[in-house]
């Protein structure tokens, strides 16, 4: 079976964040993202592979066998825009992206230019939608 890459790693979010982002605003958005969604969560934010900065974690496996684990909800400070992982979709969430703001969806993420560009209320009822949705649904830190 091929190895996992997006897995949790030591290394330090904020040493991430200074390294990789390179635009003063991205960056203040960064530390945004990770105040909110930290307390959103009630984790702290984790490196998962080179680039994702995630918070909390479940466990998933798919019909095919493949199985692993993931942040439950978590961002990424890509070059264009922000990859936020923070969708499940499900009918009960389709409705809260019509508030969210200007964003364009993804296969598996909601991608937005700047923070300043949605709004951070409907981002935290999905968010805690996601949240509750995979602790239905998977084995699931947010037990504890």
């Amino acid at each position: 079976m091929a190895q996992l890459k997006t897995t949790e790693t030591a290394i330090s979010v904020a040493d991430f964040i200074n390294s990789y982002v390179d635009n003063e605003q991205k960056k203040a958005d960064c530390f945004r993202l990770i105040e909110l969604m930290t307390a959103w969560s009630g984790f702290e934010p984790k490196m998962w592979g080179p680039t994702i900065i995630g918070f909390g974690s479940y466990h998933y496996t798919y019909t095919s066998g493949h199985e692993g684990d993931a942040p439950l909800i978590g961002f990424s400070p890509r070059k264009a825009s922000f990859s936020l992982y923070i969708y499940s979709p499900s009918e009960a969430q389709k409705h809260l992206l019509d508030s969210l703001g200007k964003f364009k969806m993804g296969k598996a993420c909601i991608y937005v230019k700047k923070l300043s560009d949605i709004n951070i209320s409907t981002a935290e009822k999905i968010c805690s939608a996601t949240i509750a949705y995979l602790n239905e649904h998977h084995e699931c830190a947010c037990r504890a």
